[in-house]
């Protein structure tokens, strides 16, 4: 647990909106919450560096909605990633505090007496930059942000610079050298991560989408043209995971962000 959810954690003590005992529980590090459809794991931010996050897909509105208030007990945000706009809609009225993403399809909801996305302003941000090839690429694109500011991460979007205009990249690099990590979202032949990778001094995570015609084979061409990059500082995530390249990246520029701080 980190001082600012300790400090939050004592102030929901003093508001009186937890026990005693309560508060000792979620201060010592509880492990699993067992809501009957999932067994919820509230360690998993000691150890991995960031809490559990929620895929939504196939999950009734009420396993989602005990998934939810167990995170929100033990004083953390929660991001659902692959929401259906039914899957929110019965959800929002019972989280009223929520924020939907119909583009990214994610669902985030803060504890109580927090905004989503609230971060300790005393803490220095990584900084995540994110580009997207073409419009297309949006929806996975806006998944890898809302990801990535969960994490606490500052995030810049640069959008529409694919490398069938190349100087609107040329036009766009000031949001890349300042990165501590570049998300590449890119479909059809995938090419414009190692152009931005011989750009950056920075790790440029590649996130090839299903965007394109019969022979990208739904981002096969795509995921296979980024393993295969000529640029040395470019990984790969799998194809349409918006939510893995936004997490990756939150973990390096956190971890930026804590040298530069010390």
């Amino acid at each position: 647990m980190t001082p600012f959810e300790l400090e939050n954690l004592a102030r929901r003590l003093l508001a009186g909106e937890l026990t005693v005992e309560q508060f000792a529980h979620q201060a010592a590090g509880p492990g699993i919450a067992d809501v009957g459809e999932a067994q919820v794991d509230l360690d998993r931010g000691r150890r991995c560096g960031f809490p559990e996050v929620v895929f939504s897909q196939g999950k009734t509105t009420s396993a989602l909605e005990k998934i939810f208030h167990a995170l929100l007990e033990h004083d953390v945000e929660v991001l659902a990633t692959r929401m259906t706009p039914e899957q929110a809609a019965s959800l929002l009225p019972l989280f009223p505090e929520a924020v939907y993403n119909p583009v990214g399809r994610t669902f985030r909801v803060a504890p109580k007496g927090r905004k989503v996305g609230e971060v300790d302003p005393d803490v220095q941000r990584g900084r995540v930059t994110i580009v997207t090839a073409g419009t297309s690429d949006l929806p996975v694109a806006e998944e890898a942000r809302e990801t990535a500011l969960w994490t606490g991460a500052e995030v810049t979007m640069v959008q529409d610079v694919g490398v069938a205009g190349p100087h609107r990249l040329q036009a766009n690099l000031g949001p890349l050298l300042e990165a501590d990590v570049v998300v590449v979202v890119a479909g059809m032949e995938a090419a414009l991560p190692s152009v931005v990778g011989g750009y950056v001094s920075c790790p440029v995570i590649g996130v090839p989408t299903s965007v394109g015609y019969g022979a990208s084979f739904g981002g096969l061409a795509g995921l296979l043209a980024m393993l295969n990059s000529c640029a040395a500082n470019v990984v790969v995530v799998n194809i349409d995971a918006g939510f893995k390249g936004g997490y990756v990246a939150g973990l390096i520029a956190r971890n930026a962000a804590r040298r530069r701080s010390s």
